[in-house]
């Protein structure tokens, strides 16, 4: 039995989604987009040109949810590895890009380099529960205008497993598909075994980005997943009440479904409700706020509500550091975001709310994820479980350590943990040095680093793909 956590009645749900499409017939979302405009004009929608706002009704909003396809996978290079949404599992994702890189070491930040970004890839690729990798870094070293063209490059070379960068714009998103592309064997190859999806956040409140909509546009016509992420924050760019922000997310996520299936029906979309809250001391946002569980579980229903894979900022943490208060933030927000069925958890790795990436934070995020799945995986009740012969067997006084029974359930019922975690005695304990969890992370990143060698990618494509970005120098650079 797969334990669930639900927040909301179905009334409420219902609520929500009700509340939503009022928002969004009466008061609508900026456009920044002349031609999705257009097509937005002609499926129906009510379109005011002069302010670029467009109000849907709740018809169009209906039918997009009813076209929208459900379920996608993404697929590393070779198709070895794959992250599957809308199938009951739980992906993660390391960072696709921060622009600050965190030494632990000397508890400071300093800006990534591309040297930093390769360790991040090979970290990625070793840890057992990253399904997905990202570049985890903006390193200064490569030129902004082809920096994402660049990573996507070297992720696709350095890792089987699918990727993610963010992407800058549709001039760069054409060039990063061009390089998928090549990986996957062609357009019609990419389209069905699609590598990527694109990730579009509104702008809050109520407004859908022009670098965004150019870059859907690609991937729309390429025939690839999206997912749309707005990342409301309560009592600064929502309403301060926790169901206000929530309907405003949900309008957000609608309205660009909607566009979505007006630009190609059928595409599949993921309901990526990440809103957080402003801390009011500090006017920050917060990614570790009990809040924060609260709207990440709700968000999970409403989307499942829809039938749609569910993306949710759980599983992070506010404080800069491995500490007390990370395992509190990431830990207690992660399990209320699985329990609610999140198909994927907040980006891994990442220091405070986007202070910074950390390669100690993500091999600790890492085991994280395995104590929850194994959460998730609940309690079989099956006759062999119960063991109501098996406790007669044994009966007052007696013990189960050397019964056939023990020896065929404990390895399937418990989960082992790796060695950073620690189950021993005090005295064992300080035999062993009396290290911290953080301190015996850090020593398998550095073995990680040391040891793990990343497969490479065929010589004669990881040319052609060299000859991509080349062409991106030559034509965004100048």
């Amino acid at each position: 039995m797969i334990p669930r956590y639900t927040i909301l009645s179905p009334d409420e749900v219902q609520c929500i989604h009700e509340a939503t499409l009022q928002v969004l017939q009466q008061v609508g979302v900026r456009v920044f987009h002349r031609g999705i405009l257009e097509r937005l004009a002609e499926a129906g929608a009510e379109v005011d040109r002069s302010s670029g706002v467009a109000r849907f009704g709740a018809q169009l909003v209906t039918e997009a949810l009813q076209q929208a396809s459900k379920q996608f996978i993404l697929y590393g290079r070779d198709g070895t590895r794959t992250a599957r949404f809308g199938y009951g599992d739980v992906v993660t994702l390391s960072s696709p890009g921060q622009y600050s890189w965190v030494d632990w070491h000397a508890r400071r930040r300093c800006s990534p380099t591309i040297q930093e970004t390769y360790q991040a890839i090979k970290v990625g690729d070793a840890l057992e529960h990253i399904t997905i990798v990202g570049a985890m870094t903006q390193p200064v070293d490569i030129p902004e205008p082809i920096r994402d063209i660049y990573l996507t490059a070297e992720l696709v070379k350095a890792t089987r497993k699918p990727t993610r960068v963010w992407i800058k714009n549709g001039a760069s998103a054409r060039y990063i598909l061009e390089i998928y592309r090549i990986v996957a064997g062609g357009s019609e190859a990419m389209r069905q075994r699609p590598p990527v999806e694109h990730f579009l956040e509104p702008i809050s409140p109520l407004q859908m980005p022009t670098t965004g909509l150019e870059i859907l546009l690609e991937f729309t016509q390429a025939g690839l997943p999206v997912s749309f992420g707005p990342m409301v924050q309560a009592s600064a760019t929502g309403p301060a009440t926790l169901a206000g922000t929530l309907v405003q997310e949900n309008a957000e996520i609608l309205a660009g479904l909607t566009i979505t299936q007006i630009l190609r029906p059928g595409t599949p979309v993921m309901y990526g409700g990440i809103p957080h809250i402003m801390d009011p001391r500090s006017a920050l946002i917060s990614f570790g706020s009990p809040e924060q569980a609260l709207m990440g579980a709700a968000m999970a229903q409403i989307g499942k509500h829809y039938g749609l894979p569910v993306y949710i900022n759980t599983g992070l943490g506010d404080s800069k550091l491995v500490d007390v208060q990370s395992g509190y933030d990431r830990g207690m927000t992660f399990l209320m975001g699985l329990l609610a069925g999140g198909d994927q958890l907040g980006h891994m790795g990442i220091a405070g709310a986007d202070q910074g990436a950390s390669l100690l934070q993500l091999v600790l995020d890492n085991e994280m994820f395995a104590y929850g799945k194994r959460i998730l995986r609940g309690m079989n009740l099956s006759p062999a479980q119960l063991a109501t012969e098996v406790i007669a067997e044994v009966g007052p006084g007696g013990n189960y350590l050397g019964l056939l029974h023990t020896a065929r359930h404990f390895r399937k019922e418990f989960w082992i943990p790796s060695q950073l975690w620690d189950r021993g005695s005090w005295d064992a304990w300080q035999e062993a040095g009396a290290t911290t969890m953080a301190e015996r992370a850090a020593v398998r990143l550095e073995e990680i680093l040391a040891r793990h060698e990343i497969e490479p990618l065929d010589e004669a494509m990881a040319r052609e793909i060299d000859e991509v970005v080349a062409a991106a120098k030559r034509d965004l650079l100048g």
